[in-house]
């Protein structure tokens, strides 16, 4: 035991100091506390390589030569087996292009498959999951072109039934995204009775196609866990930024989105908020599987930063009861099913603390798409056409609190001309 005497030039002494170093450098490159655990303790996460991802179209080739032709005896198709849950197409880490997206016209080259409005429903088996994606939009179509070319293909490998639905802020009015995503869910139940809704940033694209576009049964799930703007972390625990998804129920229950948040931030704090306040939690995926790649961008003028947000976040347990879906207006311009995309150019009026913007036009940069010139006949006919379809869990005029107070309706006009 000659090492242990008290002289720091002792051998046991410098050893120890040596160890502690080592440990001390160890401790912050594996990421802290966290980390460290990683390390010793076996992870139950799934594991992926994403330093070799495969191309996002990998494995669709083979569907359109696989189309059920054939009919029965009596002349209509043959009855479908349900999708296999996961799907065998999956392929998991796949590339995500962030530059020099193809055009429109090339997009739709390359998912031949996909319907008018952006549909899509597995050509050989019955799906299991039935989603609308909404897209709050305004001024982004780069980032447009971008998320249609990898998100159908990442869509159709999980074998899922989907539509993408662009909810476009016409004017120049400051943004309001969570205003927009109210109206992309009530405009989309109004078209069908989807089982899933997911509210979808334009800028961020999947890395991981086990990470499936379908909604838990009883919680509003945060998909978007690990982003690289965040160094593939969760920022902190009630962040619910991104991507998410909601059940019609669900969204019910929180009585959706505030409408008063007009320019960036907040909101997601907000329906975090709301979720818990409606007796709810968040689920997410693993932080292996919820990989998003973010389109690197400038702030948007219109959408500088809201300087109210601490303000109502600090009445959110006041205000979720009577402002959100029961207490939502807006105009519906247009509708046109876009050879990838519904679009949907809604007027959701001012931002009441701001001064009126000038309106350069009617209705700014709206996505274009590559189809025939638009018509007003076209136009109105698929408004009414989204009026008149089935019933659905939410109805499409009225929608009331959660505590079963007020009613309020909307008001819905078509717009003379288009684009």
């Amino acid at each position: 035991m000659m090492c242990c005497g008290r002289s720091l030039d002792s051998p046991c002494t410098l050893a120890l100091l040596v160890g502690f170093q080592f440990a001390f450098v160890l401790y912050f490159s594996l990421g802290g506390f966290r980390g460290l655990v990683s390390v010793l303790v076996h992870s139950s996460e799934p594991e992926f390589d994403y330093s070799h991802p495969h191309d996002v179209y990998t494995n669709l080739s083979h569907l359109v030569a696989q189309l059920p032709h054939q009919t029965g005896p009596t002349g209509s198709a043959p009855q479908l087996k349900d999708c296999l849950v996961p799907s065998p197409l999956l392929v998991g880490p796949v590339s995500v292009r962030l530059t020099s997206p193809p055009s429109f016209e090339e997009i739709k080259e390359r998912n031949p498959l996909v319907k008018p409005g952006g549909r899509y429903r597995p050509p050989d088996c019955e799906p299991q999951h039935h989603t609308a994606i909404v897209v709050p939009y305004r001024n982004r179509q780069t980032h447009l072109r971008a998320l249609l070319y990898h998100l159908h293909p990442f869509l159709q490998r999980q074998q899922i039934h989907y539509s993408i639905y662009i909810v476009h802020q016409s004017g120049n009015s400051t943004f309001n995204r969570a205003k927009l995503l109210n109206v992309g869910v009530r405009e989309a139940l109004k078209e069908e009775d989807w089982s899933c809704i997911f509210l979808h940033d334009v800028d961020l694209l999947p890395e991981n196609d086990h990470n499936t576009y379908s909604c838990h049964p009883q919680y509003p799930t945060h998909l978007s866990v690990a982003m690289d703007k965040f160094r593939y972390r969760l920022p902190y625990p009630q962040y619910f930024g991104g991507v998410s998804a909601v059940t019609p129920d669900q969204y019910l229950k929180m009585n959706g989105f505030p409408n008063q948040y007009w320019g960036w931030g907040g909101e997601d704090d907000d329906i975090a908020a709301r979720v818990r306040l409606s007796g709810m939690k968040i689920v997410r995926p693993p932080v292996a599987v919820g990989h998003y790649k973010m389109i690197k961008h400038k702030g948007d003028q219109g959408n500088e930063q809201n300087p109210r947000r601490f303000d109502l976040l600090k009445r959110t347990r006041i205000n979720w009861h009577s402002d959100g879906l029961n207490s939502l207006t807006y105009e519906l311009l247009s509708k046109e099913l876009a050879p990838l995309y519904t679009n949907l150019s809604v007027n959701i009026g001012e931002d009441p603390r701001q001064p009126p913007r000038k309106v350069t036009s009617p209705n700014p940069e709206k996505p274009p798409h590559p189809a025939s010139k638009p018509n007003k006949k076209r136009a109105e006919g698929a408004v009414v056409g989204a009026v008149t379809t089935k019933a659905t869990k939410i109805e499409a005029a009225q929608w009331k609190s959660p505590n079963g107070s007020s009613v309020v309706t909307e008001k819905t006009a078509v717009k003379q001309e288009v684009g």
